[in-house]
């Protein structure tokens, strides 16, 4: 398979030996045409002889919107196609502040997590830089004259379990101006040397925690990585990533009727995140088949009366996408169910 030319930041594409001879004009011409999510075919102001010997050596696409699906709040669901022919999802969210793109990180998912559909036949593959920035690219494309406004790492595959990738995939988006930093949310379940990482690389993204348990014996039933992930040394890795960043960070907390959602859990929660700034987002249980008890509206409320009571920060994120299923892996299971395909690993 040709290596993918959105895989490199523009430094490395005006090192590639393709381009390195040509006019500095030329450079920001391709690089222009790239990000816009052209194909080398679309290039026209390009010399066709420069277009096909592109096209010779790299592929320019390195994803392609096969299904979309719109709710009737206005969020879209995409089914991307990749090179190799594997499949991963986004979802696009409108909002007063603008449209924020919930990104896949990889095919398939191995922290195992019992309240994720995607990650229900483990990890397939890692993606690399350029075919998430595909993701966007495809996204924008459809859009027209509209952008995406914010990135959302929250889609299929955990971020920092694909770190170098992810963080080039950062830069890329930055230094392009597609998106800056600031309008990127990276969550994960955990992984205390990433997060350490993204710190100490001087990345400030919104970390985004995804805890769903203050308490480690609850936890672990839910999520294997609890085993090696503490949720002592979480918070310390998120105050660490504050210190440096300066970056409120966010607690992910999906409701379980009667499992997260008592008092006690609302105590050692506002324990926890009190001692720098954090905001709680709380996430009425999305439907995955798992067959974990969700929360209605009346017990969202309850325990959110429980949390800012207690004098923490906290909100219940609003539903989208439910009727188009919106939580990641879906869409995906849909879709190979109804072409008689089977999900492999």
């Amino acid at each position: 398979m040709k290596p993918l030319l959105t895989d490199y930041s523009k430094e490395e594409i005006e090192t590639l030996p393709i381009i390195k001879d040509l006019p500095h004009f030329r450079v920001d011409q391709i690089y222009k045409w790239l990000i816009s999510g052209a194909s080398f075919p679309e290039m026209t102001n390009i010399p066709k002889s420069l277009r096909a010997d592109l096209a010779a050596q790299y592929s320019d696409i390195g994803a392609e919107i096969i299904k979309a699906a719109r709710s009737k709040d206005g969020t879209e669901k995409y089914l991307f196609k990749l090179r190799d022919e594997s499949l991963i999802e986004g979802v696009l969210m409108s909002y007063k502040y603008g449209r924020t793109l919930c990104v896949s990180t990889q095919v398939g998912c191995r922290m195992g997590c019992a309240f994720c559909a995607s990650g229900r036949n483990g990890l397939e593959r890692n993606l690399s830089a350029g075919e998430m920035l595909s993701e966007l690219l495809c996204v924008n494309r459809r859009l027209g004259e509209e952008r995406v406004n914010n990135v959302v790492l929250m889609g299929s595959g955990e971020p920092l379990d694909n770190y170098d990738n992810v963080t080039k995939f950062i830069h890329i988006m930055s230094e392009s101006s597609l998106v800056g930093q600031r309008s990127v949310s990276l969550s994960t379940c955990g992984l205390t040397d990433g997060i350490r990482q993204l710190a100490d690389d001087g990345f400030s993204v919104t970390l985004c925690l995804s805890l769903h348990s203050p308490f480690d014996d609850r936890r672990l039933k839910i999520m294997p990585t609890g085993k090696k992930y503490k949720v002592k040394d979480i918070i310390n890795a998120a105050k660490y990533y504050f210190q440096k960043s300066g970056r409120r960070v966010i607690v992910e907390y999906a409701m379980m009727r009667g499992y997260n959602t008592r008092q006690e859990d609302a105590t050692e929660l506002r324990r926890l995140t009190s001692g720098f700034p954090c905001h709680i987002n709380l996430i009425p249980l999305n439907d995955t088949d798992s067959g974990l008890p969700g929360v209605t509206p009346a017990e969202s409320e309850a325990f959110l009366k429980k949390l800012t009571e207690l004098g923490a920060s906290a909100t219940i994120r609003r539903s989208l996408g439910e009727d188009i299923e919106g939580a990641c892996g879906q869409l995906k299971r849909r879709y190979l169910q109804s072409n008689g395909t089977e999900e492999h690993k």
